[in-house]
């Protein structure tokens, strides 16, 4: 599994004419997400680097935003975020985009960077790591 630019590329612009249905799986649950938006974003460093011993960051990476309204899903953001944990858990977030009349299945591999709590959702920010078709 690699970081697909070109395919992270090619379903960002699909999304822009279509609604991609989007779930993230937490312990063997599987959880909607909504309002999905995925962007390439610049990173404040100037080479690529491994970041505070921990993870690496390129000088651009792609970014997930989402929400989720099932609030049972909390208890298990704290145990996958860097901060909290001295180590990220590599969550999996997956669609299916109709491609030439095919139903392709998508998955993401995401590092959770924060989330907040909202009072009628959770706004969850990711940093995709790896995707595989």
């Amino acid at each position: 599994m690699t970081l697909d630019e070109k395919l992270l590329s090619k379903i960002i612009e699909f999304q822009k004419s279509h609604k991609l249905n989007f779930v993230i799986h937490f312990e063997n649950v599987k959880y909607p997400i909504n309002d999905v938006m995925i962007i390439k974003s610049a990173t404040p460093v100037s080479k690529p680097t491994i970041r505070g011993g921990v993870y690496f960051s390129d000088t651009s990476d792609f970014k997930m935003k989402a929400t989720v309204n099932d609030f049972s899903i909390l208890p298990l953001l704290s145990k996958s975020m860097l901060g909290p944990n001295t180590e990220f858990q590599e969550l999996k977030i997956t669609t299916n985009i109709p491609f030439k009349n095919l139903q392709k299945n998508v998955t993401f591999f995401v590092h959770l960077t924060n989330s907040i709590q909202r009072s009628s959702y959770i706004e969850l920010n990711m940093t995709i790591i790896t995707i595989n078709s």
